[in-house]
């Protein structure tokens, strides 16, 4: 079989029919953009609205930033930035991005990544590091013992951290006199950019720069945010998959879900680029979106999750194709969850729903339960048991949220009969709680709410909740699950 040509500009010409190419001249555009990190999440999400942005404004294009690993780069620089992305739905689509219109590895470019984050041309600098690149404390401050933070603060210039990229590039925007710029934190951390803004003053002040650190304060906008769209990991099947509708090779296409989200809080520096134009929400109240999502779309999930598992089935699609366990999650989330939750200005509590419903219904994405299912002791605090006290509080019906808070004990106790692994980092104790279970589910029950690091002590000793998980519990453990999702 002939070897098929590689995915670049020179070949663009070449690309099957169907398949969407960048709606603007990529020599004409213009880098305004620096990002660090540019793994999946980003080019499926950060990279899609700059390619789109740069179909009416060329000034956007994005200077892509590995802080260690050379893969992006060694991968999207034969292909000169290119790659496809594959939009999974009813309706599977494929984009080819062009928004990357450079990709570096900061330690093998220090001199051109830093010089690109203070050039005047450059309005954005967006981060995609994960929580821990931060390097902040348990309390969200910068960690000012960590490894790379000392690294940082003795050697400012060749920085090893996110934030010490950061603060040398600054520095050398504030001598150069480029003026403001909006860094944007696109991480799963709450209230992400207040965090990233106080940690990146942090470390100038660390280092002895306190006009600096001034400058950074007053000039800098460091919105928060929020992010959300499934991204399932590359594989061959995709590389394969990509191959066949574009008639080319691309060594790192990237998939995810058609539904995206992006939410900023509306604080950006002047100059920045009209994301509103391109689908990005901006708004005053950032975390009502993130509340939105913890608990209308993560709560949920993990609901399907252990109730789905219980049941037999392996994965999302497959559990919403469930009638009474799909049925059960919806009336959770539009007569119990929503009720919870206040909406900022212009958002759609019912209308957002709704959407993530479809996308549990997506067949294209084989979101597996078990996986979901992975780290409850630490979920259920923050996707459900604040749900829960809230609801109690207002005095409010809770009894279908006390399901899935069985359906968890009943997964660990399962997982304990079978002798099957937990994946948990509470899993050792779980395990012993579910091998001890017995005929007495109210014991059984009683044993798990005793967990003070899961279960806070307030509520794990109202007595509405404890009478409520056993009853739901009961029902799990005498084989009802069905009249369980009844409710």
């Amino acid at each position: 079989m002939t070897a098929l040509k590689r995915l670049c500009d020179a070949n663009l010409a070449a690309v099957a029919d169907g398949v969407h190419q960048p709606a603007y001249d990529r020599g004409a555009v213009s880098i305004g953009v620096v990002h660090l990190g540019p793994g999946a999440f980003h080019r499926a999400h950060q990279a899609d609205v700059f390619d789109r942005l740069l179909a009416h404004d060329p000034r956007w294009a994005v200077c892509a930033v590995s802080l260690k690993t050379p893969g992006v780069r060694d991968a999207l620089t034969p292909q000169d930035g290119l790659y496809t992305l594959v939009e999974l739905d009813q309706q599977v689509r494929y984009r080819i991005i062009g928004a990357l219109k450079q990709v570096l590895v900061a330690p093998d470019a220090p001199e051109v990544v830093l010089g690109r984050m203070a050039s005047p041309g450059v309005g954005v600098v967006t981060l995609t590091v994960t929580e821990k690149g931060y390097c902040l404390t348990g309390a969200g401050a910068l960690d000012l013992d960590h490894a790379d933070i000392r690294h940082d603060i003795a050697r400012p210039t060749v920085p090893a951290s996110a934030i010490g990229w950061l603060v040398e590039g600054l520095r050398r925007r504030m001598a150069a006199g480029a003026g403001p710029i909006s860094v944007i934190s696109c991480d799963n951390l709450t209230d992400n950019g207040r965090k990233l803004g106080a940690a990146v003053v942090a470390l100038a002040a660390a280092q002895g720069d306190q006009p600096l650190a001034d400058w950074i304060a007053q000039i800098v906008a460091f919105p928060n945010t929020m992010v959300d769209s499934i991204t399932p990991a590359t594989d061959d099947a995709l590389r394969a998959r990509a191959a066949e509708h574009l008639g080319l090779e691309d060594a790192w296409p990237i998939q995810r879900e058609r539904f995206t989200q992006w939410v900023i809080e509306d604080r950006l520096a002047p100059g920045a680029p009209d994301l509103a134009s391109v689908g990005v929400t901006l708004t005053s109240d950032v975390r009502s979106y993130e509340q939105a999502k913890l608990r209308l779309l993560n709560g949920p999930h993990s609901s399907l999750a252990y109730l789905g598992s219980l049941a037999g089935l392996e994965t999302v699609s497959q559990a919403m194709g469930h009638s009474a366990l799909s049925g059960f999650v919806e009336r959770l989330m539009l007569e119990d969850i929503i009720p919870t939750l206040k909406a900022a200005p212009g958002q759609d509590l019912i209308g957002y729903a709704q959407a993530v419903l479809e996308r549990f219904r997506n067949p294209e994405i084989r979101h597996r339960l078990g996986q979901i299912a992975w780290d409850g002791s630490q979920k259920l605090p923050f996707r459900l048991l604040g749900t829960i006290a809230d609801a109690l509080a207002a005095g409010r019906s809770v009894e279908r949220l006390f399901a899935p808070i069985a359906g968890w004990i009943g997964f660990v106790v399962e997982k304990a009969r079978s002798g099957e692994p937990l994946t948990d980092p509470m899993a050792e104790a779980l395990l012993a709680l579910g091998r001890e279970a017995e005929a007495d589910t109210e014991a059984v029950v009683s044993r798990f709410l005793a967990l003070d690091s899961v279960f806070p002590a307030g509520l794990a000793a109202d007595a509405a909740f404890r009478a409520g998980v056993n009853r739901a519990y009961g029902q799990i453990a005498t084989g009802q699950l069905e009249a369980l999702l009844a409710r």
